[in-house]
């Protein structure tokens, strides 16, 4: 399993909107956006310095809201 290119590819998006290269939807990895959308729930969820936490329920709100346009999910 390509670990390191997973890892690179999970802020990319399947309609190309992310980074760093762009790619979309049969271009990335399954496990590429299987942490991708982990990633969106735990960086809403969790408190940042920036921000408090904005809980579980608006990560999935936003999940939910991008199935399909962004996230593969």
């Amino acid at each position: 399993m390509p670990i390191a290119k997973i890892i690179y590819q999970h802020h990319e998006r399947i309609d190309g909107s992310g980074y760093p290269m762009g790619l979309k939807g049969e271009d990335l990895l399954l496990e590429s956006k299987i942490l991708c959308v982990a990633d969106v729930v735990e960086a809403m969820a969790s408190h940042r310095p920036y921000r408090p936490a904005l809980g579980v329920e608006a990560a999935l709100s936003e999940i939910s809201a991008q199935r399909g346009t962004t996230l593969d999910c």
